[in-house]
């Protein structure tokens, strides 16, 4: 009765010379020195071992590009201008051009008086 084969899926993949050399190198540092099919097999699990799963980023909320915006206008201020006068501009811009308040989605519609 044959031994069951340890490795029963076999690919085939390209390798450039670079990429030889590299697992070669690798090879001669171990101890005992790994077959090249042995050796191929260490440095994928090891590679996908220490791979990271990206998480998808939270998308920004209204709220928190406001606090950014309002941030970043607060350094460019003019600085000579009364403070009341910056809070002023600083609103109109934040607020965006009365033209299109409402058909923006982020806000609650107004209500007609």
């Amino acid at each position: 009765m044959p031994r069951p084969e340890l490795y029963p899926i076999k690919k085939v993949i390209g390798f450039n010379q670079n990429m030889i050399d590299a697992v070669d190198k690798w090879r001669a540092k171990q101890k005992p020195i790994p077959t090249v099919s042995d050796a191929i097999r260490r440095l994928l699990e090891l590679g996908l071992a220490g791979a990271k799963v990206p998480r998808p980023r939270p998308q920004p909320t209204s709220s928190s590009a406001s606090e950014l915006a309002g941030r970043q206008l607060d350094k460019l201020s003019d600085k000579s201008v009364p403070a009341e006068e910056q809070a002023n501009r600083k609103r109109r811009l934040l607020k965006g051009p009365e033209e299109f308040r409402e058909h923006r989605i982020d806000r609650k519609k107004a209500k007609p008086l």
